[in-house]
């Protein structure tokens, strides 16, 4: 069987696991196995197993992600982030958009403390959903910034994907945190832009409002710093002693699990149930990544010895066009890809085919793969399986249509591909503070 050949078959069998329904790792493990034996190499599957034992569970780098899981984990439980929710909100009320912003604000702080999409868009869903809805916010642009700004955790260091990007690629995890700070945080920017311009456009859809209580305002200022230090003070543990070169990642991330239990401990909210929960989903939530590193190891494997990478890559090259217009290939495959399959699955399955393509062009990898790691914000927002959609599905009232929720992410779809293009324009949105830290 040719090359291109077996390429087509394991990726009709990707495709039809998928809408088939049947859960990513297992897809891909299968279609390795089925793969290797329509190929006639039953035995590459021996050299996938070691491949599996020697050089993904034995990756000392990923074990940096379960323990910022466990730290978001127990920065959740000591429930900082409600108190810090809630004094921007009755601080912002009175300014049009100010619910909207604080939502944009304590996102980007989510997304620098946790990193766990589920866990952010449902923090923030339940703080702040019925209060925009009940002040009068329009649905769309409701649901639309909890979803869009929730998603920022995958962007902003310290992120899980960022972790497992650097583990399938030359870059380090330092280099890749601070390749993709400043663009983090203009994204979340930019949502606070479009969220000001709807207020100023059509104050009906984004209201001042007036609040039930009644706190002055020098308390609630002082009630946000004194909230905001313990989530500063882990930002600063984390990630200076990352970008200063004290910790390696996995050394980070010990840090941020002592620091955010001393916030759990130190706030009276420390409880064996509650301790032993956050032990039990973090395994959960570990176990559910490592399986998908597990089935994709099995599935680029096949692909690589059986000649369907090559063929893969030989197709790329062959398009023959200008280095722009074949990376906005690349990032429209990454997006299409983003419709049917989470992160982890396209970062897996797509680094293997596109690096070193983007490598033979003298490309900034670094670069690249910020512009990947910012495109893949839109995985969790567009149908049919945008997993924010079914996030806020789930705790958004019954009087809110599907449809309203799906629209409403569309501006901030929109808001991400024209962070693409500033990218695409500055690259030294993601290049110019690895420099400065490390020289590359």
């Amino acid at each position: 069987m040719t090359p291109e050949l077996i390429a087509l078959v394991m990726g009709g069998l990707l495709l039809l696991g998928l809408f088939m329904g049947h859960p990513l790792a297992f897809v891909l493990g299968s279609t390795a196995v089925i793969g290797a034996l329509v190929a006639g190499k039953p035995m590459v599957l021996g050299i996938v197993v070691n491949r599996i034992y020697g050089d993904v569970l034995d990756n000392y780098t990923l074990i940096a992600i379960p323990l910022f899981i466990l730290m978001a984990r127990f920065l959740s439980d000591s429930e900082v982030t409600d108190k810090m929710f809630e004094a921007l909100r009755l601080l912002m009320s009175r300014v049009r958009g100010g619910l909207a912003l604080a939502v944009v604000f304590i996102s980007i702080l989510l997304a620098a403390t946790t990193g766990i999409i589920g866990a952010s868009i449902t923090v923030t869903g339940m703080m702040a959903l019925r209060p925009m809805l009940r002040y009068g916010y329009c649905p769309k642009l409701t649901t639309g910034v909890i979803a869009a700004s929730g998603c920022l955790g995958i962007l902003i260091p310290p992120s899980i994907m960022l972790i497992l990007m650097a583990s399938y690629s030359p870059l380090s995890i330092g280099e890749l945190f601070a390749g993709a700070l400043i663009p983090g945080v203009l994204l979340g920017l930019l949502y606070a832009v479009w969220v000001v311009f709807v207020a100023w456009r059509h104050p009906e859809r984004a209201p001042s409002v007036e609040p039930d209580e009644k706190i002055s305002r020098s308390a609630l200022i002082r009630m946000l710093l004194v909230e905001a230090v313990p989530p500063i003070f882990l930002i600063l543990g984390i990630l200076g002693s990352m970008l200063a070169g004290i910790a390696t990642a996995t050394e980070a991330s010990a840090i941020g699990v002592l620091l955010s239990l001393l916030i759990v401990i130190f706030r009276g909210k420390f409880k064996w149930s509650i301790f032993l929960n956050a032990l039990y989903e973090t395994g959960r939530t570990s176990s559910m990544i490592l399986f998908i590193v597990v089935g994709a190891t099995a599935f680029t494997g096949v692909f690589n010895i059986t000649g369907g990478l090559g063929a893969a890559q030989d197709l790329m090259r062959g398009l023959d066009m200008e280095p722009w217009l074949l990376i906005m290939v690349m990032l429209l495959i990454i997006f299409v890809l983003g419709c049917f399959l989470d992160w982890t699955g396209i970062v897996l399955l797509s680094f293997p085919i596109l690096l070193p393509i983007v490598q033979e062009m003298g490309i900034s990898l670094l670069w690249f793969v910020i512009l990947v790691a910012v495109v893949l914000q839109t995985s969790f927002l567009t149908p049919p399986f945008g997993y924010a959609l079914f996030y806020l599905r789930a705790i958004t009232p019954k009087s809110v249509k599907t449809m309203e929720i799906i629209t409403g992410v569309i501006p901030f779809i929109g808001l991400i591909i024209l962070m693409c293009i500033l990218l695409a324009i500055f690259p030294g949105l993601a290049t110019w503070l690895p420099t400065v830290l490390y020289g590359t």
